[in-house]
């Protein structure tokens, strides 16, 4: 075994550990927070960001963001995406940014205007500052994020690196969630997203971490599992993210894991060689009579609820009128406010207020498409094709930039069905924009 495997064992059995601890003791999770920001601080003031550490450290913060809210051991609500922000602030200052780089500066400065329209006609009674913040910190982290990657040359090894801390922090999450819930039998009794199988945080959030470590996994899994101990350990991550994720019952993280998953291997298929390709097939059934294993033994957990969540009915077996958990409404309410303000919108944290009168619904945004078109108009429409648009350019004008393609449909599907709250879509929407040199080998 070499050094970076027995780093890597070690490593997940810290953060094992560090689940359990935390489990019992939430504050010290708290000062684990706290701790890390500033020995990160240190340690790329120390390389001087000499290998991007501002990036294993921007992707921590990523992984520990949902956990950290999960066990309320944070200081601010935005605390994940503020931290990962300043990484990168850190990393432009010692390693400056490529020319290109200003479209995203550009992106930023078309978010500004509704800043100032939210200000002016948010409510007495809203907080101004935090009803901003909420909506805003996740564009603002994304175009930092990609201000900094654009076009960075990273090896592949140091992306592998870069998704490892991603994971770990959630690897002590998935510890807290088995603890929290040891038998979903007894908490699972509808076919609602589940409070109580996923740690008692948000369904919706808990899922999409789960499935994106589902991802890491299975990454690690195809491209650093040269031994049985490394295959067994791999095997065994992408199982239990897995099973906890598709167990939250909200259907967002776990679809987008795997249509993830699904299409690195059709990528993988199409640049390999003949030999190669047949690996790609026998992985490909491999992995699809796992997911049938997989679903099988939680469908018999959950008493066949799991079946009819996905088949979109109650537990009665009743087909619901709404496939999206009711989001159609926010998804509409949105569109009529960039319908009725089609230049500037109808300023940033706004179009909660709006819904509410008009409706009489009291829900925040879970679209950031529908979102950005509401509350920017149509400076919200440019950014949308802005970040739509630049890492399909970047992937098809090298088509061997497999995961460009791959990390910016996490963040579209993601963004569709649970906004921006997280640092995770902003942070990943960045790493599509670095241009990856694999080896031969």
């Amino acid at each position: 075994m070499t050094k970076k495997e027995q780093f890597y064992i070690l490593a997940i059995f810290a953060h094992v550990g560090m689940g359990v601890l935390f489990f019992s003791l939430p504050f010290l999770g708290y000062m684990y927070g706290l701790l890390i920001f500033v020995v990160g601080i240190f340690y790329v003031i120390n390389t001087r960001n000499k290998n991007n550490e501002v990036l294993l450290m921007a992707a921590y913060f990523t992984g520990i963001d949902v956990y950290l809210k999960m066990i309320d051991a944070i200081i601010l609500n935005e605390y994940g995406k503020y931290t990962v922000m300043v990484f990168m602030v850190l990393g432009i200052f010692y390693k400056g940014f490529s020319k290109g780089a200003f479209l995203y500066i550009f992106f930023m400065c078309l978010l500004v205007p509704s800043i100032f329209i939210g200000a002016e006609t948010l409510s007495f009674d809203a907080n101004i500052r935090k009803a901003i913040a909420f909506n805003i910190t996740g564009p603002a982290c994304l175009g930092i994020c990609a201000v900094y990657c654009f076009q960075r040359s990273i090896t592949f090894a140091r992306l592998k690196d870069i998704l490892t801390m991603l994971m770990l922090p959630l690897i002590a999450m998935l510890v807290n969630l088995f603890l929290y819930t040891p038998s979903i039998k007894e908490v699972i009794r509808s076919t609602e997203s589940s409070f109580a199988a996923s740690g008692g945080f948000g369904p919706n959030q808990v899922s999409t971490v789960l499935g994106l470590a589902m991802f890491i996994a299975f990454v690690q899994f195809l491209f650093s599992s040269k031994s049985k101990l490394m295959l067994i350990v791999n095997a065994a991550l992408v199982t239990l993210f897995a099973f906890r994720c598709i167990v939250t019952f909200s259907r967002g993280g776990m679809i987008t894991g795997l249509i993830m998953m699904a299409l690195l291997l059709l990528l993988m298929y199409r640049v390999m060689s003949t030999p190669a390709k047949l690996k790609i097939v026998l992985i490909t059934g491999a992995t699809v009579f796992a997911a049938v294993l997989i679903w099988g033994y939680t469908s018999v957990q959950t008493s066949g609820l799991l079946d009819k969540r996905y088949a979109n009915q109650n537990a009665k077996g009743v087909q619901k009128e709404s496939f999206l958990t009711g989001r159609e409404l926010l998804i509409k309410s949105e569109l009529s406010m960039f319908l009725d303000h089609p230049f500037f919108g109808v300023g940033v944290g706004k179009n909660k207020e709006i819904r509410l009168e008009e409706t009489g619904v009291k829900a925040a945004s879970h679209n950031e498409v529908t979102r950005l078109l509401g509350e920017h108009g149509s400076l919200g429409l440019i950014a949308l094709f802005i970040l739509f648009f630049t890492p399909i350019i970047l992937y098809f004008s090298n088509q061997s930039q497999i995961f460009a393609l791959i990390f910016m449909v996490f963040w579209l599907l993601t963004i569709s069905h649970a906004a921006m709250r997280i640092a995770a879509p902003a942070f990943v929407y960045s790493l599509a924009l670095l241009r990856v040199k694999f080896l031969e080998e």
